[in-house]
């Protein structure tokens, strides 16, 4: 089942990035990386063609206190929401408390290890503050990028699925998992470093 969640007072500190909730003021910030062509379309949404679009977009991550501002240097690079998953598609999960993780990043910041880092520092904040059981993710199979964000995370393969996108096509979507009993091995072996911490 889907848990209850609320990020407006939650501020995240990483060692390159702030996760916080999203203001007013970030609304330039948002529309300068979400209006570049192949960022949106990545995760299934076109660029954003006026400002107006993105001031859309910005009320609805404030409204509905689920998506986290990705913050480095004082400039809103990216998102990172705490999405609903679809039940439907995980029905052996329905009994325990899940969610879903999507991100972007703005096309600059690309390839320097910032998502990996934020995810992380989300999934710390879900599985020890909020005790959920289980985090989704998902990527489109042709999106090489995200599938090496979610390895370098812990997060297992599940199943494929078909997403249908906002420009009329239809992307085969790897959706994953990373169970919270799974993550706590995990840091334990970070911390550990022993023999028996392989993969």
């Amino acid at each position: 089942m889907n848990a209850d969640i609320d990020i407006s007072e939650v501020r995240l500190k990483t060692p390159r990035l702030w996760l916080r909730p999203w203001q007013a003021s970030d609304l330039a910030d948002l529309y300068a990386y979400a209006s570049v062509e192949g960022v949106g379309q990545l995760a299934g949404w076109l660029p954003h063609q006026d400002i107006e679009t993105s001031r859309a977009i910005l009320e609805i991550f404030i409204t509905e206190k689920k998506t986290f501002a990705v913050e480095r240097q004082g400039r809103v690079i990216g998102s990172l929401g705490i999405e609903l998953y679809r039940e439907d598609q995980a029905p052996e999960f329905q009994p325990l408390a899940c969610r879903e993780i999507g991100y972007v990043l703005a096309k600059p910041y690309w390839g320097r290890g910032l998502m990996p880092e934020a995810v992380q520092a989300a999934l710390r904040w879900l599985f020890k503050e909020q005790q959920l059981a289980a985090v989704f993710c998902g990527y489109f199979t042709r999106n090489h990028q995200s599938a090496r964000v979610q390895e370098k995370c812990g997060f297992k393969p599940y199943k494929q699925v078909l997403h249908q996108t906002q420009y009329g096509t239809t992307e085969v979507t790897q959706l994953n998992v990373l169970r919270r009993a799974d993550w706590l091995a995990a840091q334990a072996c970070t911390v550990a470093a022993g023999p028996d911490c392989r993969d």
